[in-house]
């Protein structure tokens, strides 16, 4: 068996445009633009390019834009007024702030001040808490584009038996959440589970979150399973050259791709998701500020 490749890219170029569309009608039928503020505080140039692409990707369909790229010794006081100034602006219904921040800046205090109406990374109490419960709002992007693949591939996930191996609170909580809406058997599973591998080969659904380069085998997935690899890691590549790296996920993908039904590449997978989700988040938002029913296409 080779699995099909979950092509992400394509499916986040069709989930953009359907987001300019529903601006446009936003825009058309109630006059509203929404707008995404993204916050980063110092010089990490990998921060700077994902924000620049967040920022860049905003005006291309039609959203209000706005960055504020703040300096290394930006005290914690002066962040968190841009944000209280964030919150009171109308022309923002989303605001992100690139994590990680410099050492001497409270994320939790940052995260905390930020408005639950605003939150499009879903990472304040009240957000995670609406998530729990089901309650309309935004959803953790990288987990919403998850499932937005899932969904693409396999129609209805009920009944079916997820594994997600992870428990942070950027990916691996909040997709459980949505397995459950979704009425999977979730298990989350971690690197001290006992008899990982064994756990894993029940997964009709793996998504692997846990950080740590091929860690899942290839015959550690059942025959036909549906794999999901948000994992990003740089390893060294020497057949690229003297000091040259590459991306691989969590998965060990060439075994697990002679093994699954269908399975997310590392680049081009869950990555380009992310993003767009972020924007559909804001449209969430925009559309819940202003007592309007969020799209259904963008939403669990």
């Amino acid at each position: 068996m080779t699995a099909r490749i979950i092509d992400g890219k394509t499916y986040a170029e069709g989930l953009r445009a359907r987001i300019a569309g529903h601006v446009a009608r936003l825009q058309r039928e109630h006059g509203i633009t929404p707008g995404l503020a993204v916050v980063i505080v110092g010089e990490d140039p990998a921060s700077k390019v994902y924000v620049s692409n967040k920022a860049r990707q905003t005006a291309e369909v039609g959203m209000f834009s706005e960055k504020h790229e703040l300096p290394a010794d930006t005290s914690e006081a002066e962040l968190l007024e841009l944000i209280e100034r964030l919150n009171k602006n109308d022309k923002v219904h989303g605001i992100l702030v690139q994590l990680p921040l410099p050492g001497h800046i409270d994320p939790n205090k940052v995260i905390n001040v930020i408005s639950p109406d605003k939150d499009v990374d879903c990472f304040t109490p009240a957000s995670v808490g609406k998530l729990t419960i089901g309650l309309p709002g935004p959803v953790s992007c990288t987990p919403l584009g998850c499932l937005m693949l899932l969904r693409d591939q396999l129609g209805s996930l009920s009944g079916l038996n997820a594994v997600i191996v992870g428990r942070s609170n950027l990916v691996g909580k909040p997709m459980a959440q949505l397995l459950l809406r979704e009425n999977c058997t979730v298990t989350i599973a971690h690197s001290r589970t006992r008899d990982l591998p064994d756990v894993v080969r029940r997964a009709d659904i793996v998504v692997a979150a846990v950080g740590r380069p091929r860690m899942i085998k290839g015959d550690w997935i059942k025959p036909g399973a549906t794999v999901i690899d948000v994992g990003i890691n740089r390893v060294p590549a020497p057949e690229k050259g003297e000091g040259k790296t590459r991306l691989v996920g969590d998965v060990d993908f060439d075994a697990a791709a002679q093994v699954a039904g269908a399975i997310t590449p590392v680049p081009g997978g869950v990555g380009p998701m992310t993003i767009a989700c972020l924007l559909a988040n804001t449209i969430t938002t925009a559309s819940l500020i202003n007592g309007l029913t969020p799209p259904k296409d963008l939403t669990p």
